[in-house]
């Protein structure tokens, strides 16, 4: 005997939402998606055309999908049709998969975004599941959506620029001494500027045409025979600056890709070419990619930034600028590993921005070891007179204070040093050990004052037992996020090109990653959301079933009620 199973009846209820389990993830989506105000969509009414798509819904199923590591628009199109929360969410519409991928990376995108957190944010400080006493903040670096060989290296193109320069100007003077064309007015006697090459090139197809023109009209067969020698020449310079004007171009164009950057990929533009961890060939393959910079606390990502260069150092001010402006107030504790201590970053901390940088730079560590503490010529380690400024090496040599050094770097930040030196290095049984300038230069020490302050600060706060222990959560914190992202969500690799593009799939996936946490952590409990369809009317599919049974009771029961 079977189960009844017919496929010729209609099953109630229709709804899809009774299928769905009490702790299915796309209640969380939904309502996270409803808590946006409705001020947020103002931007992508319209008054022509056909109807869209309600921006809403669009989230909804994109967002959805990327808590099933499904990244694809096509794929995101097939789960409209196959899965039973997509339907819910979509409610029976089926957007292709252009208009997916048209829609998540919409410019009006990353405000939506933007929203869901700062309400996931609200929701998670009105739950207690956050402090709001630090930010733990670090990055990692995700491959972009390039080919691994359309490398651009800025060396390469300067070399070659220079190159191209040399070989202008001096087939350029060839020119003039042949005199092929006459002489151009020039801006600079070092380069030929696009403008100067271009009417080069117009004097040497001036003279091409010209003996074009002697050639056809000349009848003597010996004459056309020496206006065409005559003509190879022009011809061939004006083959060779035709190429230096396209090559003039394309290196000028590459230097405004470029902007700051070493690299970039001819086939993402923003993209430069950085190490990364996840090296299958196991070479130090560089890869074309990203820097992605996320700010968490209690293991959720709270902010988000997308970075080309690879170097955490450069990325941390912009970064908290970023979270001020559009996030959330930064907390009193702002936590990070040493790949973010610089003299920069702690300045703009404690000084700019009035908070307790709890950040470790690069010899933190080293400097504990018995090894370094016990190192008799590291300055450190070196005895300091304070009321003469001096220092004392371990020949009992006074190095005294000589002048003030500044020092700025090709990012505009200028550092002082102050510099002394030793009174007399020669004969010394310990110079070998001690420095490696020349014969008859005495050892010189560059000190940083004001770095040497924010370290002895930075140490004292960790050995702090309270803020120690709020650095020891950075760990705990902060990395299983990308665990999450990469190892759980299977997000290793972005599917869109361009920095803005890429920023919105990249707010997509961390708030994908906060929805699997949130209710894997919470035991099924949602986001709390006052325009949430479970919260008003939660009721309605019973209403209806019993709407539906009613009719059907009245209608079954008019024979009787006839008859009798």
């Amino acid at each position: 005997m079977f189960k009844h199973y017919t496929m010729n009846q209609v099953i109630l209820p229709l709804d899809l939402e009774i299928k769905l389990q009490e702790n299915d993830i796309a209640y969380a989506v939904n309502d996270v998606v409803e808590s946006i105000p409705d001020e947020a969509f103002v931007n992508f009414l319209r008054d022509t055309g056909c109807p869209a798509y309600h921006p809403r819904m669009m989230m909804k199923i994109i967002l959805c999908a990327y808590t099933q590591s499904v990244f694809s628009g096509r794929k995101i199109e097939g789960l409209l049709k196959d899965s039973v929360r997509m339907m819910w969410l979509s409610q029976g519409y089926e957007p292709s998969y252009r208009t997916i991928n048209r829609f998540r990376v919409h410019p009006e995108v990353k405000e939506l975004l933007r929203q869901c957190f700062v309400q996931f944010r609200c929701q998670l400080v009105q739950e207690k599941l956050i402090d709001e006493e630090a930010i733990f903040i670090d990055g990692t670096k995700i491959e972009a959506n390039a080919n691994k060989f359309t490398f651009v290296w800025r060396k390469s193109i300067e070399k070659y620029s220079a190159s191209l320069v040399e070989k202008s100007n001096q087939m350029y003077d060839e020119l003039l001494e042949k005199e092929v064309i006459p002489e151009i007015e020039r801006e600079s006697l070092d380069e030929l500027s696009i403008e100067e090459l271009e009417k080069i090139v117009e004097k040497l197809d001036e003279k091409v045409e010209e003996y074009d023109k002697k050639i056809e009209v000349s009848e003597d067969v010996s004459e056309r025979k020496q206006l065409r020698s005559e003509r190879k020449e022009p011809k061939q310079y004006q083959k060779q600056f035709k190429d230096y004007l396209a090559r003039k171009e394309k290196y000028q164009n590459d230097m405004e890709i470029f902007g700051k950057r070493n690299s970039y990929s001819k086939t993402d533009h923003d993209a430069t070419f950085m190490r990364m961890k996840d090296d299958y060939m196991k070479n130090g393959q560089l890869k074309a990619g990203y820097n992605v910079q996320v700010a968490t606390e209690g293991q959720y990502a709270l902010a988000y930034d997308v970075f080309p260069n690879p170097t955490d150092t450069r990325t941390f001010i912009p970064f908290l600028d970023k979270i001020e402006k559009g996030f959330f107030e930064l907390p009193p504790y702002i936590v990070a590993d040493a790949g973010y201590g610089s003299e920069q970053n702690y300045e703009d901390v404690i000084e700019n921005r009035k908070r307790t940088p709890l950040i470790t730079y690069n010899h933190y560590r080293k400097e504990k070891k018995k090894k370094y503490q016990n190192d008799a010529f590291n300055l450190a380690n070196w005895e300091y007179n304070k009321e003469e400024d001096s220092f004392i090496c371990p020949n009992n040599k006074t190095l005294s204070f000589r002048y003030l050094s500044n020092r700025t770097d090709k990012y505009g930040f200028t550092r002082t040093f102050k510099v002394y030196e030793c009174e007399n290095c020669s004969g010394c049984p310990l110079r070998s050990l001690c420095t490696k300038s020349k014969e008859g230069n005495n050892r010189k020490v560059y000190y940083n004052e004001k770095w040497e302050q924010q370290k002895e600060y930075i140490r004292e706060k960790l050995s702090n037992k309270e803020t120690g222990e709020i650095y020891g959560k950075r760990k705990i914190d902060v990395e299983p996020v990308f665990g999450f992202l990469k190892a759980n969500l299977c997000f290793h690799r972005f599917s869109v090109r361009g920095k803005d593009k890429v920023e919105n799939e990249l707010g997509f996936a961390f708030m994908a990653v906060n929805l699997r946490k949130y209710i894997a952590m919470n035991g099924g409990q949602t986001i709390k959301s006052e325009n949430s369809p479970k919260k008003n009317g939660s009721n309605h599919l019973f209403l209806m079933i019993g709407t539906i049974f009613q009719l059907f009771w009245l209608v079954m029961s008019q024979p009787l009620l006839t008859y009798l």
